[in-house]
């Protein structure tokens, strides 16, 4: 009825997206184009009073991080909604970047923050094809377009110049983190080596502002009146009756993998 008569006052509303999963460029996880049409809703649906992210991600894709943060952002500047995150078991690399992308973060006692850092791992498989007498046969039009091949032996040339990108990338991410929380951050070089912290001691560095559960927080912000909504994106027919058997099961050991680095 309240929503109906205009000269009745609303309860206040706060619109809730789950941010879950590792962030990637397969469709299977968190990426940009999947969130879009859901950020969008989540600002604009009701007149929220504050968009709430939920966060349990162990990070992924720096420039889906990247884009997703973007987003988020822009929606909050235009709409004029203020966004608070609240960290479950993880936000760490760029679970933390999605987590800056708020105004105010709020972390479990045993959350694990952090991890600004980026990694690149893969296999070196050259004595193993060697030993079935598999012969590589690469052709090239450019000296680096076979760089970093895991049939071949590693180059040192090549690793230099993966280094100096994941320092470019680091510097990304530094530089995004002291835009969104420097004013709070302890000035601890630590902070920004891939390290992780625990509870009161993200709280400690600065990395979160406190320790609090999504619920009772926009209730003190908001009153005990406040409603909360919820927006996701929406599976299809097909996925709802398990049409994507093999490609779940691939993005569920992707995900499992990306959790277990911090003894999910």
């Amino acid at each position: 009825m309240k929503n109906i008569l205009p000269f009745m006052k609303s309860d206040p509303v706060v619109n809730v997206v789950r941010l879950q999963g590792a962030i990637t460029t397969t469709g299977r996880g968190l990426d940009d184009p999947g969130l879009a049409a859901v950020l969008q809703k989540a600002f604009t649906k009701g007149r929220p009073k504050a968009v709430a992210l939920q966060i349990n991600c162990p990070g992924g894709s720096p420039v889906q991080s990247s884009l997703i943060a973007a987003r988020i952002r822009r929606l909050s500047q235009e709409k004029n909604v203020p966004v608070y995150a609240f960290v479950e078991d993880v936000a760490a690399s760029g679970g933390y970047w999605l987590a800056c992308a708020a105004d105010e973060i709020y972390a479990d006692q045993g959350s694990i923050v952090g991890s600004i850092g980026v990694i690149s791992a893969g296999f070196g498989l050259h004595d193993l094809i060697g030993r079935y007498g598999v012969e590589r046969r690469v052709h090239t039009a450019g000296t680096s377009k076979s760089m970093l091949d895991p049939f071949r032996p590693e180059k040192e040339e090549d690793v230099t110049r993966l280094k100096g990108w994941l320092d470019d990338l680091h510097g990304i991410f530094i530089a995004y983190v002291k835009s969104r929380r420097e004013a709070h951050l302890d000035d601890d070089p630590a902070i920004f080596s891939g390290e992780v912290w625990i509870g009161q001691k993200a709280v400690d560095k600065g990395l979160v502002d406190g320790l609090g559960h999504l619920i009772p927080v926009m209730k003190a912000e908001f009153g005990d009146k406040t409603r909360f909504r919820r927006y996701g994106p929406k599976k299809s027919l097909f996925q709802r009756l398990g049409a994507r058997i093999i490609g779940d099961a691939i993005g569920t050991v992707e995900d499992r993998a990306a959790f277990a680095r911090f003894g999910l």
